[in-house]
């Protein structure tokens, strides 16, 4: 599993159905709409594409994401 890094930020947004890269389209979509720098969109986007499945990816935008 990739390092995190540890961004604090949390998006609202509701992830679509499909795998982790039809769900991170979407997620980067809705943190530029909510102000997160490009550093912190290429982190979270790191992440997801060095996650080992679609599951740990789709774990990845869950840590992200407010509940």
């Amino acid at each position: 599993m990739p390092k995190q890094h540890n961004i604090r930020k949390k998006i609202t947004w509701a992830a679509p159905a499909g795998g982790r890269f039809v769900a991170l389209s979407s997620f980067v979509q809705a943190a530029e709409d909510e102000g997160w720098t490009d550093a912190e969109i290429q982190q979270v986007m790191d992440e997801v594409v060095e996650a080992d499945d679609d599951a740990a990816g789709l774990a990845v935008l869950a840590d992200y994401t407010a509940r």
